[in-house]
């Protein structure tokens, strides 16, 4: 013979076997991921892209070439990740570490650039930020202020 249970004893079951299947609270957190906006010296705009905030930032620097050479864009930059660096829009002049997760930096717009290639000249670095220099314009202060609308002054 079945008894049938109150709504009270129906409810406490449930909860008992949530319990035992573990809450959304126990559960281990999923990783974030948020859309970058990397802005590549000499490219027409931005590449924008879905990453994992856990995902390095070499990683992301080999999503951004590859989705950049799919979209046919130009000036051609290969797919070699280690050529570039990456840097943050917003702050700072430092590039970022190949080896952090991206989401450790709290931005999502960055810019990409080619590292440093030196030149036949002894001892002469030049980098893409420095040719833009020495092609008439005012240099890579210059190049940030009129794609972002920033004022950039040397002290």
């Amino acid at each position: 013979m079945m008894m049938k249970k109150s709504g009270f004893e129906k409810m406490v079951m449930l909860q008992k076997n949530n319990k035992n299947k573990g809450s959304y609270d126990d559960e281990k957190p999923r990783s974030k991921r948020f859309l970058v906006n990397i802005n590549i010296m000499g490219s027409a705009g931005p590449i924008r892209f879905v990453v994992n905030e856990k995902e390095l930032v070499s990683g992301v620097i080999d999503t951004a070439l590859k989705s950049y050479s799919r979209e046919g864009r130009l000036p051609v930059l290969g797919f070699d990740a280690t050529n570039f660096l990456l840097y943050c829009a917003n702050a700072g002049f430092d590039a970022l570490s190949p080896l952090e997760p991206i989401g450790s930096f709290g931005v999502r717009n960055f810019v990409l650039c080619k590292k440093q290639v030196y030149s036949s000249s002894k001892a002469a670095p030049q980098s893409e930020l420095a040719s833009h220099k020495s092609s008439g314009g005012h240099g890579w202060k210059a190049w940030l202020n009129k794609s972002f609308g920033l004022k950039i002054v040397s002290h």
